[in-house]
């Protein structure tokens, strides 16, 4: 069985991320890897913070803490409230852990065997308030694109056009805000990716036929506009130190590697950490997933579009030109843009609902349910209170919610606290099992594809058939002519409670888990996945088994909530 290697785009150290983050990157990542667990595939999922590069010294700098230090307290805030999510990450590392280092320098080196890096003289922005060099980052103007004022010397975030600082127009210092710039005479490396571009293009060719037209058209529009070589070398205190056996020159001046060049090496490094975080007795071949497995490894990326560019054209670049088999992606899931109100989600603006603050609100649940069914796929999304409080009181409360406490307060009203007996299934359940096959098929379906708003819209209508049997039976009233009738339905109800335990795991896990714990039954504790067969036959759990009734699954979202939301966080356009 293929063995899959997941990781999605590495959150930045400076700040908790917001939801737009979420909903790019991590929380469809987790489902999907949730599914294939369940399926019994073997499952990597890998990622962490992207700890180097200008925002890491400058969120340090505002904190007052040194660079290290900040990114060491930020990397376990994040961490909790990835857990706070549910995110089921195999292993969350961080870039400026030793491994990446090692890894990143041995990039390096074996580019520059083959010829692919380069050391050249550059121009370069020279702030004299400042007294020194500034990275691309260190510098924001405006976008002579688009006209954005707020975009960074290495990327406009409005147009997501890739930039060099000389580029903007009415240019200033990030760290300053002055003006005062020159520029002046360095020296850098530069990844030759100009040489590449065929090998890439060919790596494009073979894989993006299957990747999703987002992902698919910014790449090709890359390598339609020709590939340039990159500089992959900054002038920072904090990041890769460039290795001095190679560039003496350039490490005595202390010069660190790109970002880019080395978050996503990241990735490696991360599962480097993860092996060497193994316990005792334990064994963990980080090379098995990552040299040597194109054969035995489908690789999946999961990603926002503007980080498309970087994961599917320069790391393929620096994997192939270390002429080493390093595993290269299969398959990239890219995600436009949820919004907030029609403007943008923004860490560095502080605009949107962040992470931390979502889960203080409600639940983690809430959250992903609503953002998987809203997920930004084949456009931008747009958040609202007004469209969140709707999602989650007809769906997550109404549909499910409701039917799981009216199936079990009934029947221990009625029966007791154990499932009840009653009929043989008659023509209703094998309607309603060939309908839950038939939906479940469709939920599978949507999943392997990675096609996650119809995977949530499948499962709500999972949860609806159950609703629509109930009140087919309606065994508020058999129970007054046919007890046994009654408790046929209940005990079926019963069934549906415990396959929604199973099917929800992915989009849902703490409910998942709440449903599963209804029922005293060694079938219920487990979350392997169910086949039609299985599903079509609701009968997993049996007569006599014992049950409790859970507390509410999911408050109703009120107006005093809404409102009280609103106030909070604003309730306009952004």
């Amino acid at each position: 069985m293929t063995r899959h290697l997941i990781t999605s785009a590495l959150p930045y150290i400076n700040g908790i991320k917001h939801l737009g983050n979420m909903v790019g990157s991590m929380l469809p990542a987790d489902v999907y890897a949730r599914y294939l667990r369940q399926r019994g595939h073997d499952v990597l999922y890998i990622c962490a913070t992207d700890e180097h590069g200008t925002p890491a010294e400058l969120a340090a700098k505002a904190a007052g803490l040194p660079v290290a230090e900040f990114c060491a307290q930020q990397h376990a805030a994040q961490k909790a409230v990835y857990d706070g999510f549910g995110l089921e990450f195999d292993y969350f590392g961080r870039t400026s852990s030793r491994q990446n280092i090692e890894i990143t320098q041995h990039f390096a080196r074996r580019l520059k065997e083959n010829g692919f890096i380069e050391e050249r003289t550059t121009r370069q922005v020279y702030s004299l308030a400042d007294g020194r060099f500034l990275p691309d980052r260190y510098i924001v103007g405006t976008c002579p694109y688009c006209g954005y004022e707020a975009a960074r010397g290495d990327q406009c975030e409005n147009c997501t056009r890739v930039l060099d600082p000389t580029d903007l127009l009415e240019a200033r210092s990030a760290v300053s805000g002055s003006t005062e710039l020159e520029v002046r005479e360095t020296k850098h490396l530069f990844l030759l990716q100009s040489k590449l571009e065929g090998e890439v293009a060919a790596f494009v060719e073979a894989h993006g036929k299957e990747w999703p037209t987002l992902a698919s058209s910014i790449a090709r529009k890359w390598l339609t506009e020709g590939l340039l070589d990159r500089s992959i070398t900054r002038d920072l205190e904090w990041g890769v130190p460039v290795p001095a056996d190679v560039w003496p020159d350039l490490a005595a001046e202390g010069k660190v590697f790109y970002v880019w060049f080395d978050a996503p090496i990241g990735y490696i490094g991360a599962t480097k950490e993860w092996a060497d975080a193994a316990g005792e007795g334990e064994t963990r071949d980080w090379r098995s997933w990552w040299f040597e497995a194109d054969e035995s490894v489908r690789y999946t990326e999961f990603m926002a579009k503007d980080n498309v560019p970087f994961h599917t054209v320069m790391f393929p670049a620096t994997q192939l030109g270390t002429r080493e088999p390093w595993k290269k992606v299969d398959y990239v899931k890219a995600f436009n843009w949820l919004t907030y109100y029609g403007g943008k989600f923004s860490t560095s603006q502080n605009r949107g609902i962040f992470a931390d603050a979502a889960l203080e609100l409600l639940p983690a649940d809430y959250w992903r349910y609503f953002l998987m069914a809203g997920a930004p796929e084949s456009d931008d999304a747009s958040f609202s209170w007004e469209l969140f409080s709707s999602v989650v009181n007809k769906d997550l409360a109404d549909t499910l919610g409701n039917f799981v406490n009216r199936v079990l307060s009934f029947s221990r009203k009625r029966f007791g606290d154990q499932v009840p007996a009653g009929h043989a299934a008659g023509e209703a359940e094998r309607r309603l099992g060939d309908e839950v096959a038939r939906l479940l098929a469709e939920y599978e379906e949507h999943l392997e594809a990675l096609q996650f708003r119809k995977a949530a819209f499948a499962l709500r209508a999972l949860w609806s058939a159950g609703n629509a049997y109930l009140e087919e039976k309606a065994p508020w009233l058999e129970i007054k002519s046919d007890p046994e009738a009654a408790a046929l339905t209940l005990r079926t109800a019963m069934n549906l409670i415990h396959l929604y335990g199973v099917l929800s795991e992915p989009i849902i896990p703490f409910t998942s888990r709440a449903l599963r714990a209804v029922f005293d039954a060694p079938e219920a504790a487990a979350a392997a996945w169910v086949s039609g067969e299985e599903a079509r036959a609701l009968s997993a759990i049996r007569a006599g088994t014992g049950f409790t009734v859970p507390p509410v699954l999911f408050a109703k979202i009120t107006e005093e909530d809404l409102e009280s939301f609103k106030e909070r966080f604003g309730g306009q356009e952004g």
